[in-house]
């Protein structure tokens, strides 16, 4: 019976560990502007290889990537070769094929090396539309002085000139919503902030009291 006991304490106490593991990556939805804006390092690339470092208790994957363009970071690293995610999902790792897809890809910068996870934004290229590729040239940092408040429930008010109220949670959407997907908080005159549409069509659905 000791025994018996002994062997279903490390059971349950290994099956409550996998768990919190599993659940540990939780992500708060964010805005594209925002993940471009918070970021160190925004790049176009192609992976070319990866590498599993051992190092930490799960190891960090080394991605090698051809560096198609940069969008941000200049300053901080000019050119970009390893981008390092932890090489499990379930602590946030992000999982990118070789010699397959470009990739749009933003980090932070950390002992000289290039971070990203789950928590960041990546996508593959192909799957960007038309008003994020153009933010990433040139939209998303007029509006870095901005602020994009997430509206999970209504009504929803900006409580200063710099915020752009963000409605996608209303619909479930989060960062796949029809805001983050076409839209970008452009600082206007006066230090006013409101959302720019750029090619998209209007929307008369989407809730947003700020849409010029």
């Amino acid at each position: 019976m000791t025994a018996w006991l002994s062997f279903l304490v490390v059971f349950l106490c290994s099956w409550s560990l996998r768990d919190l593991v599993v659940e540990a990556c939780t992500c708060v939805p964010i805005h594209p502007q925002d993940a471009f804006c918070n970021s160190d390092i925004v790049i176009r690339a192609k992976v070319v290889g990866k590498k599993l470092m051992k190092d930490g208790p799960f190891g960090t994957m080394r991605y090698t990537v051809k560096q198609m363009k940069m969008y941000r970071g200049f300053q901080i690293m000019p050119h970009v070769q390893y981008i390092y995610t932890e090489a499990s999902e379930s602590l946030c790792g992000v999982k990118l094929e070789v010699n397959k897809y470009q990739y749009l890809i933003t980090g932070r910068v950390y002992e000289g090396k290039v971070y990203t996870g789950l928590c960041n934004w990546y996508e593959k290229w192909d799957r960007l539309t038309l008003s994020q590729r153009k933010g990433l040239n040139h939209r998303y940092h007029l509006g870095c002085g901005c602020k994009i408040r997430p509206c999970y429930y209504l009504p929803c008010f900006a409580t200063s000139k710099n915020e752009c109220i963000w409605t996608d949670m209303l619909s479930n959407f989060g960062h796949s919503g029809y805001q983050a997907k076409h839209y970008a908080c452009i600082q206007r005159a006066e230090g006013y902030c409101s959302w720019y549409r750029g090619w998209a069509p209007p929307d008369k659905m989407i809730i947003n009291a700020t849409d010029p």
